[in-house]
């Protein structure tokens, strides 16, 4: 008799955990919820509860706790970063999906690991910003880190034996601004940098999309996750998302993944490894409706904060932290209309040429770092708006 995998979500009610749930609900003879974490959207918790019945819960203020305690009174509610803690220590998980963005997501993952539960990870800052610590960990204690985002997913199927691959490619759709001018991207309103052509996403990662950090913080996970040296990870601009991402062995031959561009797909793979499942699959990939695939380079110049990222990965150290605070605060402030789209670029290049590299030995020398970088960016921003 087949035995259920047993999943927590952290971040259930976001863009990745709402879909995480609907393949869990397909699927539902095959995965069982044991908890689930939110931030303060209580409503949607509740129905989450109520459809898949977790063991315990986890919220970010005693407020949803107390009204969660008044609804489900059987139900272990917890509460913060202690709450989060607990949960990820559970070992009746097989698996933690990490839905969850910014810096939040590392603690809970690092627990996850030390208590030797596979990760499915959609977390893009736990690497960026740490990703010598949570790989090492991973190594120690035998894990799988199993990668959500569509590019590494894809990745992660086309390798079969590391040592033999000579280049990673990660495709990218060139978000709004891919036929406009930096012109054009200095005068961008909120409304247009969220108006991705392909995916659906949040807001923080639809704004880093339209200015492709995004994918520099890909290539950063992309090193830690396979071992690649930056050099031989390649970004290439494929408007269609079709092809997510592909490696060259070193015999010359290419693999690629395909796919119509659906998260279902690489979140599916992600709780489902090693196995495969009939899923969420709305229509077959075709390659003649398809018809054309286009493939285009990188217009450094207009996207510099691809090539800011590449460069603060090989520094490394503190690098990877500095642009990443530096980014999220920037993004913040322009979805809060305190600065334009292009401020964004032009913040995180002035904190990246004056930020002094140091060694980042632990997490609490991470967590410094940012809470240092964020505090300076946000004083940044107030005096470029006087």
């Amino acid at each position: 008799m087949f035995d259920k995998k047993r999943i927590t979500i952290l971040g259930s009610t976001g863009s990745i955990g709402t879909q995480a749930l609907e393949v869990v609900e397909k699927l539902k003879d095959k995965f069982e919820i044991i908890s689930l974490t939110a931030g303060n959207n209580v409503e949607l918790l509740k129905s989450q509860i109520r459809k898949f019945h977790p063991k315990s819960v986890c919220v970010s203020s005693v407020e949803a706790q107390t009204e969660l305690h008044a609804e489900f009174k059987d139900l272990e509610v917890l509460v913060g970063d202690s709450g989060l803690e607990q949960i990820c220590s559970n070992r009746d998980n097989d698996l933690i999906v990490v839905a969850v963005s910014g810096k939040i997501g590392l603690k809970p993952t690092l627990t996850a690991i030390k208590n030797k539960i596979d990760v499915a990870l959609a977390n893009k800052e736990t690497l960026v910003m740490a990703g010598d610590i949570v790989m090492a960990e991973v190594r120690r204690h035998g894990v799988n880190l199993i990668p959500i985002d569509s590019e590494h997913c894809a990745i992660h199927q086309c390798i079969k034996n590391p040592h033999d691959v000579s280049k990673l490619i990660i495709t990218a759709s060139g978000g709004p601004f891919l036929k406009k001018s930096t012109e054009d991207m200095k005068r961008a309103t909120i409304e247009q940098a969220l108006a991705h052509p392909r995916w659906k996403m949040g807001k923080k990662i639809t704004v880093d999309s339209a200015t492709l950090m995004n994918k520099g913080l890909e290539v950063i996970e992309a090193h830690h996750l396979f071992g690649m040296n930056y050099d031989d990870i390649d970004v290439v601009i494929h408007p269609q998302s079709i092809v997510h991402s592909a490696i060259e062995y070193v015999d010359g031959s290419v693999i690629a993944q395909l796919g119509l561009p659906s998260m279902h797909i690489p979140i599916q793979y992600a709780v489902s490894y090693p196995e495969r499942f009939e899923g969420i699959k709305s229509k077959s990939f075709s390659f003649i409706e398809a018809k054309t695939l286009d493939f285009e380079p990188v217009d450094f110049k207009k996207f510099k904060l691809l090539n800011i990222a590449y460069e603060a990965g090989k520094v490394g150290y503190s690098a990877p932290v500095c642009m990443n605070a530096a980014n999220e605060e920037a993004v913040f402030a322009f979805l809060n209309g305190k600065i334009k789209l292009y401020n964004i670029v032009e913040i995180v290049d002035e904190f990246m040429s004056k930020h002094s590299i140091i060694k980042v030995d632990c997490v609490d020398d991470i967590f410094n770092l940012d809470f240092e970088i964020r505090t300076k960016t946000k004083e940044f921003i107030e005096k470029i708006r006087c």
